[in-house]
């Protein structure tokens, strides 16, 4: 896996090469630290395995010089700005560290942890909190859309009332998670670069405020997977909150049933096949699903099938890239489900490892502030 100079960013292909860049201008390491976080939330689907954990999978069978320390959290504080009940979040925590090892993440060569184990998180919380700004938490666009509002509502509109400070403000908790271990590249989609870009936004006030470079500002690792959408009704994303079960494709589903759920995919009256997102959706998302889990551009797909003879034949060819993909994840997920002590052992070790590092950062912010 290469680094490559390009004049944008900093992009993590599914080809498991990368083309690096900064958001705002290349930047030197000492050392190099990825770091990214998932929230409980129960059993992935196939969106979430492209978008996050392959590509953590990737991270993790990277070279050794190409980092020198991967991190990944089970961000548990964060769930509770939505929290299920108890036992559930219990359960999602184990489930998460399942999915992330049969997505490929080695717990050997990196850190795998759950947030709530180690305290600094929300000691750096609170002095990052300090650092903040409202108008940018203000402008920020994931509560607005967790609460149904548009993207030009403000904590002053009355349709606001009941927005919780948790919800509010989580996003200075998203910067303590990165900067506690002095990240320099984070994997995200497209719709969490304004997340980090407020994140470097607090290292930057942090650091010119006591004129130290105690934080590096993480840049970018870009994953470009197609952003699927929902089989029964393909203007929309993917997502298990969806009522309609047939909507997504779950990691544990069955053979038969992924086949099942493909075949009642909302399609469109043209019987020909091609890749067209805006006019025909529904046929350009299962393209992309074989796109994406082939590591493969949509366009090249759309080549191979376009011959098809309708959309029942590339229904089929579908459902056999995704079982034939998606087996082993999906069997090895199982395994670990069935071992509870090695997951509880893996993320107890994985704490350890991170609350060594989270220790040093927030002793050095410390002394920076004058706490010690």
């Amino acid at each position: 896996m290469l680094l490559q100079s390009a004049p944008k960013g900093l992009v993590l292909h599914q080809c498991l090469s990368y083309t690096r860049h900064a958001l705002h201008g290349q930047t030197r390491y000492k050392s190099t630290t990825v770091f990214s976080g998932i929230q409980p939330t129960g059993v992935a689907h196939l969106g979430n395995y492209l978008g996050a954990l392959r590509a953590w999978g990737q991270l993790s069978a990277s070279p050794p010089q190409q980092f020198d320390h991967t991190i990944f959290s089970i961000v548990d504080l964060h769930a509770l700005t939505a929290p299920p009940a108890p036992d559930k979040l219990r359960e999602y925590k184990r489930i998460s560290a399942a999915l992330i090892i049969a997505s490929g993440v080695d717990p050997e060569k990196c850190i795998l942890y759950v947030q709530s184990d180690v305290s600094g998180h929300a000691e750096l919380c609170w002095i990052l909190s300090c650092f903040s700004d409202f108008g940018h938490l203000n402008r920020m666009t994931q509560w607005k859309s967790k609460m149904n509002l548009n993207s030009n509502s403000s904590v002053t509109d009355e349709a606001v009332e009941n927005l919780r400070l948790g919800l509010f403000a989580y996003p200075v908790l998203q910067a303590a998670d990165v900067l506690l271990y002095k990240a320099t590249h984070v994997p995200v989609g497209e719709d969490q670069i304004q997340h980090l870009e407020l994140t470097r936004h607090i290292g930057k006030r942090f650091n010119s405020s006591y004129k130290t470079k105690v934080f590096p500002l993480p840049e970018v690792l870009l994953t470009r997977t197609p952003r699927l959408m929902s089989l029964r009704d393909p203007a929309k994303k993917m997502s298990k909150s969806d009522p309609a079960e047939q909507s997504r494709i779950m990691i544990n589903d069955s053979p038969e049933l992924i086949r099942v759920k493909i075949k009642r995919a909302i399609t469109d009256g043209n019987s020909s096949v091609s890749y067209d997102p805006s006019t025909r959706p529904g046929v350009a998302n299962l393209i992309d699903m074989v796109a994406g889990l082939q590591n493969r551009t949509p366009e090249e797909v759309a080549g191979d099938v376009k011959g098809f003879s309708g959309h029942a034949e590339l229904k089929d060819f579908v459902a056999d890239v995704v079982t034939r993909e998606l087996q082993p994840v999906r069997e090895k997920f199982e395994r670990l489900c069935r071992d509870p002590e090695y997951l509880d052992r893996v993320l107890c070790r994985g704490a350890e490892r991170a609350g060594v590092i989270a220790q040093a950062t927030l002793k050095e912010v410390k002394t920076t502030v004058g706490i010690y």
